[in-house]
């Protein structure tokens, strides 16, 4: 923890420093407009920032486990729910990504079939938001098990009235990406091709 108590306390001083940086700083006072929908594990591995080179202000981020999307129900809120219609209908971003991330140990346990009783909260998300129809264990990487996943969560937006909208009006763009956390790599669903290919 001292880590990053000590680096929040060098970012001010930084910023102070640097004219460039505090002008930057002093626009989002103002308010967002980020470019784009980050839907991402929580996964420690997976930093947004780090894969997209964004700035702040530039992604506004939903993180969950399994980067899951939960099914849209009416009448039911969330905070997933929320994030995604603050996203389409209050800040109008133009892109929505899935980003899903090899050795997930979400997907992994559920490909797996692991037993998980001794984190019944877990256990309970797993079931509910991850597919039954995973491929299995397709080693420690879980590269099929999560590809498959993002792409049913693609489905699930286009489940929200609020997606539904914008991409009917053609005014945000669904995005599926799997980051291998060991390599750095990133791909992309070609939903012509029905695979993931280099970004």
């Amino acid at each position: 923890m001292e880590t990053f108590i000590q680096h929040a306390r060098g970012l001010t001083a930084r910023i102070a420093q640097r004219r460039e940086e505090q002008e930057s700083y002093g626009r989002l006072a103002a308010g967002q407009s980020p470019l784009a929908l980050f839907i991402t594990c929580s996964d420690s591995r997976v930093v947004p920032s780090l894969i997209t080179g964004a700035r702040p202000g530039d992604l506004f981020e939903l993180r969950t486990a399994g980067n899951a999307v939960p099914v849209h129900r009416d009448g039911m809120a969330s905070a997933e729910a929320a994030t995604i219609e603050y996203a389409m209908r209050v800040l109008r971003v133009g892109d929505i990504v899935v980003c899903g991330h090899s050795h997930c140990g979400a997907v992994g346990a559920r490909a797996r079939g692991e037993d998980l009783t001794g984190a019944p909260a877990v256990r309970d998300w797993l079931a509910l938001q991850l597919s039954d129809e995973l491929p299995g264990d397709d080693g420690p990487a879980v590269t099929a098990a999560v590809q498959h996943h993002v792409c049913r969560q693609l489905d699930r937006l286009r489940g929200y009235p609020c997606v539904r909208e914008r991409l009917a009006a053609g005014e945000v763009r669904l995005h599926g990406w799997f980051y291998e956390v060991h390599t750095g790599a990133v791909s992309v669903h070609r939903p012509a091709a029905d695979a993931f290919l280099p970004l």
